[in-house]
């Protein structure tokens, strides 16, 4: 309430999962809060990440799960001191979807959809009074600083005590985010980092042969390693840190959790090397000793294929990328065809565009925020989820720290509101 008794108004702009999270904390409080959302309903890209089965969260340990955010681990670990892992299940569960964990520790509804869990959340937001405005799109500011939606009966300007914008990234533009809303920022002075693709496929110059026979299969049990990312030479398998898991040969190249996650190491190494690479272990289950081994036995009569097949299990789309990433004399050497089974070098030529993205790395920059989201430049203008610029491969992390951006942002909003409150400021409704 402000001075005169008339209840407090927030606008949030954008109606994904950390608008919807700020909107469910701050209307629970008895704020008068309205939700402008650009497409025809909300939670669209909600609801798309959840078409295969919904993967809210991760089980894995607090201080890893933080490590997951990379360079922004400090900030993105902050918010999530606030609401983590353990409080997306509490909260799932008490919108009566309760949760499992799958095998590989990733938290899923036990009906695993999203739209379950979206319509509970519309209820209980519409139970507490907040608003919900489909086909506003946010077109920036008035000139004496309201909020410009272009709406179904034409522009509409909205005036409130304080605004959450939660307008997502660059990635999935069909689905309303589209990162245009940068410009409207950059125009008041914020910096805002370039788009760029996060949680996508890389290319490779597959041969048409390998394209024909092998193009969607998936590559199950291997392990994947970034030039760099070791504390030696980049060709030194010893010093690379692999990554095990499962990826899959694509007709443009490699997509998949195993390359998701190493996609920002995998980007920044894609612009800065002159001959761009990754490293593949066929198999990691098996030490380089046994490998070679295995390989200098006899083989008689034998193809090669047949013979690592016989005594290594190597075949379809593994055997494919032996004779798709080397050259034909290293057949000829057991020693150099062992090394190369676990740790073959695949050459990248670019990475897919941020629009074919599951999430986008860029956005607004961390120095123009306080640590509730709040823009410094705009005070009463706070700022959550994918449009800040923090990034996190797929697993749960994506929409935990989603969720947890928006109750921290709500958090800011209800100290900016008390503020106002105890100022005796009075409230410019619309």
């Amino acid at each position: 309430m402000d001075a005169e008794g008339k209840a407090a108004r927030v606008a949030i702009v954008g109606a994904g999962p950390a608008g919807l999270m700020a909107a469910e904390r701050l209307s629970a409080q008895g704020v008068a809060v309205d939700i402008y959302e650009a497409m025809p309903s909300p939670g669209r890209k909600f609801l798309l990440a959840g078409r295969g089965g919904l993967n809210l969260t991760h089980t894995e340990a607090h201080d890893a799960f933080v490590r997951r955010y990379g360079e922004r681990a400090g900030e993105v670990g902050a918010w999530l001191a606030a609401f983590d892992a353990e409080a997306v299940r509490a909260w799932a569960a008490g919108l009566g979807v309760e949760t499992f964990v799958g095998s590989s520790g990733r938290v899923f509804p036990t009906g695993m959809k999203a739209a379950p869990l979206l319509r509970a959340w519309l209820a209980r937001l519409a139970a507490h009074g907040a608003s919900l405005h489909v086909r506003h799109r946010w077109q920036g500011w008035s000139e004496d600083g309201a909020l410009r939606f272009s709406a179904p009966a034409g522009e509409r300007q909205v005036v409130a005590d304080a605004v959450v914008l939660a307008l997502g990234g660059a990635s999935w533009p069909r689905m309303g985010t589209d990162g245009r809303w940068a410009e409207w920022l950059r125009e008041r002075g914020i910096a805002v980092a370039p788009w760029q693709a996060a949680n996508a496929g890389f290319q490779v110059g597959w041969s048409e042969h390998f394209i024909e026979r092998h193009a969607g299969e998936p590559l199950k049990d291997v392990a994947m390693a970034v030039p760099g990312t070791g504390d030696g030479a980049g060709d030194d398998s010893a010093a690379l840190v692999w990554r095990r898991g499962e990826c899959m040969a694509t007709r443009y190249g490699l997509e998949g959790g195993l390359i998701y996650a190493l996609g920002a190491a995998l980007r920044q190494h894609l612009a800065q090397a002159e001959q761009p690479q990754l490293w593949l272990d066929l198999l990691p289950q098996r030490d380089a000793a046994w490998v070679e081994a295995e390989v200098r036995r006899p083989r008689g009569a034998r193809s090669w294929s047949s013979h690592l097949q016989s005594r290594l299990g190597l075949k379809g789309v593994k055997m494919a990328l032996l004779r798709e990433c080397l050259p034909a004399e290293v057949f000829t050497d057991p020693r150099r065809l062992a090394a190369a089974i676990k740790c073959l070098p695949v050459r990248l030529s670019g990475m897919r565009p941020v629009a074919e993205a599951i999430s986008s790395a860029g956005g607004v920059e961390f120095a123009e925020v306080d640590r509730h989201g709040q823009l410094l430049r705009l005070p009463g203008v706070f700022c959550a989820g994918e449009m800040l610029d923090w990034e996190a491969p797929t697993g749960g992390y994506l929409l935990t720290a989603c969720l947890a951006g928006g109750a921290v942002a709500a958090e800011g909003v209800s100290a900016w509101l008390r503020n106002r409150q105890s100022a005796g400021v009075p409230v410019p409704h619309a």
